[in-house]
């Protein structure tokens, strides 16, 4: 995650400084300290991480080792197909993440009765997709989120503004979710050839062929 450092600098005639950096990579945290501990006149040090939340030192130390030993780093490939005649929604969704080295794969798919449009089918596709962070224990760490419905990932960056009420409520409950889990997310629009495993798992939901895996990458 990113993070910026506030401290406060004592200088030789005991005067107090308060220095803030720019956003840093959090895994050069420890060695900006190592510095630090060597000036001894570094004081006060406050931890703010890039979704907002302020951390002491200890606290921000205790988060990090808890954060490594979870899963973390995932990118998701989302997919929703609509069947107009029927009314029947075919949802696709493959994670990628990381626990430690190992690196492991997730695909599930499912079909959803309700939905009134294909462009709606996506919207339920990513709301689905982000709570299966929630399942996997994914917090505090960087996202990345890939599909190939421009309106909904164009919306969530903030890009494109959403008018259709439905959508934005959707819309709202994705956000939420992923404030909760204090995921900031990187958002690439793909095209259907780069999305083609979510694609194909959309439509095979629709086909009643349901598929629930996780594995280990090897």
């Amino acid at each position: 995650m990113n993070i910026k450092l506030t401290f406060e600098y004592e200088t030789p005639n005991k005067d107090k400084v308060q220095f803030e950096t720019n956003w840093l990579d959090d895994q050069i945290l420890e060695y900006i300290l190592n510095d630090f501990s060597k000036i001894n006149r570094i004081k006060a040090i406050t931890i703010l991480d890039d979704m907002g939340m302020e951390w002491s030192l200890k606290e921000f130390r205790k988060l990090k080792q808890k954060v490594e030993a979870e899963a973390r780093n995932p990118t998701i490939y989302f997919d929703g197909g609509y069947h107009k005649e029927s009314g029947e929604t075919g949802i696709g969704i493959v994670i990628y993440y990381e626990i430690g080295a190992d690196q492991f794969h997730m695909r599930y798919n499912d079909k959803i009765d309700g939905i009134a449009s294909s462009n709606e089918a996506e919207y339920v596709a990513l709301f689905n997709a982000v709570n299966m962070l929630e399942q996997l224990d994914i917090r505090h760490t960087p996202c990345t989120i890939k599909g190939d419905g421009q309106g909904v990932l164009k919306q969530l960056a903030g890009e494109w503004p959403c008018y259709e009420q439905e959508l934005c409520r959707w819309l709202d409950k994705i956000e939420m979710t992923l404030n909760k889990l204090h995921i900031k997310p990187t958002i690439e629009v793909i095209s259907r050839a780069q999305n083609k495993e979510a694609d194909k798992l959309a439509r095979q939901a629709l086909e009643n062929k349901f598929i629930h895996s996780h594995t280990k990458l090897e």
